[in-house]
């Protein structure tokens, strides 16, 4: 079994869309069976989210 750790102070992650640098502390996560991504908020996360099921982003009117 994976033990999670727990982000140290001052430790920092970059979101895995846009590559922000973000804190540990902060960042959103998505776990899956093998890894762990970090996001700087939610549309970050909704972005990635749309692009790992092959969906296309919403069009702008």
């Amino acid at each position: 079994m994976a033990q999670q750790q727990t982000p140290q102070a001052g430790e920092t992650v970059s979101c895995d869309v846009c590559l922000k640098e973000v804190p540990a502390s902060e960042a959103k996560i998505a776990e899956a069976a093998d890894y762990v991504a970090h996001f700087c908020g939610l549309e970050c996360y909704a972005k990635w989210k749309r692009q790992t099921e092959g969906e296309q982003p919403p069009k702008s009117a």
